[in-house]
C-alpha cells in the first residue's frame, strides 16, 4: 500500500494525498496514520508544499466525511429503525436511545470523533440520519479534521525517513479502540442473552 501511495503523490502531488485520506473515509482499512506522515515526510523532501498537502488532505477528509453523511440522510430515520428492528438482540429503544444522546451530544461528538479511530468515518452516518444541519457538520468535521492531518503530517515531516514510527504508536492506541467496542459488543449481547432468559423464565413460571 505504501507503494501504491507513494506513486499517488509521486503522479498528482497534494492531490493525490486529498484523494488517498477521501479513499480512507470510505474505506477505513486504508489507514490515515500511514498516508498522513508519509505525506508529510514527502512534503519534508520539498516534492510537495507543507501547506498544500494539509489544504488537500483536509479536504479530502471532509470530502470522504459528506459522502458518508449523505447516505446517512439517504437512509433517514424510519429505514434505520425499520433495520434495527430485525436484528437480532437490538431494540428500537436502543437506537431511540442513541439518538437521543446524538441530539445532545452531536456536535462534539462529530468533532472529536474525527480524532478516533474508526470512528473518524463511522460518525458521518448518524449525523447524516439525524440530518444535522450541513454547514455545521462540515464546519465541525473540517475543523476536527485539520487538528487530525496536522498532527499527522507534522509527525512525519519532524520524523523523516522514521515517519513510519508513528503508524507503530498509533496501532496501539487503534488495538485498544478496537479492543473496547468488541468488549462493549460482548457485554451488550450478554446483558440482552440474560434479559431473555429471564423473560423466558417469567413466561414459564
Amino acid at each position: 500500500m505504501t507503494e501504491w501511495l507513494i506513486h499517488l503523490m509521486e503522479l498528482l502531488g497534494a492531490p493525490g494525498a486529498g484523494i488517498a485520506i477521501a479513499l480512507e473515509n470510505l474505506f477505513p482499512p486504508l489507514p490515515s496514520e500511514v498516508i498522513l506522515p508519509l505525506a508529510g515526510f514527502t512534503a519534508s523532501r520539498g516534492e510537495m508544499s507543507l501547506p498544500a498537502v494539509l489544504s488537500w488532505t483536509t479536504a479530502g477528509s471532509v470530502i470522504g466525511a459528506l459522502a458518508l453523511y449523505w447516505v446517512g440522510a439517504l437512509l433517514g430515520r424510519e429505514r434505520t429503525l425499520a433495520l434495527a428492528a430485525r436484528i437480532p438482540l437490538l431494540k428500537v429503544s436502543d437506537v431511540a436511545r442513541t439518538e437521543a444522546w446524538f441530539l445532545r451530544h452531536g456536535r462534539k461528538t462529530v468533532f472529536f470523533g474525527r480524532m478516533i479511530p474508526i470512528f473518524r468515518s463511522l460518525i458521518s452516518v448518524p449525523a447524516g440520519v439525524e440530518r444535522m444541519p450541513l454547514g455545521v457538520f462540515t464546519l465541525l468535521t473540517t475543523a476536527g479534521s485539520l487538528l487530525w492531518n496536522t498532527v499527522f503530517v507534522l509527525a512525519g515531516w519532524t520524523l523523516g525517513e522514521n515517519w513510519a514510527l508513528v503508524e507503530t504508536y498509533v496501532g496501539v492506541g487503534t488495538n485498544a479502540v478496537i479492543a473496547a467496542v468488541a468488549l462493549a459488543v460482548l457485554v451488550f449481547v450478554g446483558v440482552r442473552l440474560a434479559e431473555r432468559r429471564k423473560g423466558r423464565h417469567a413466561l414459564d413460571g
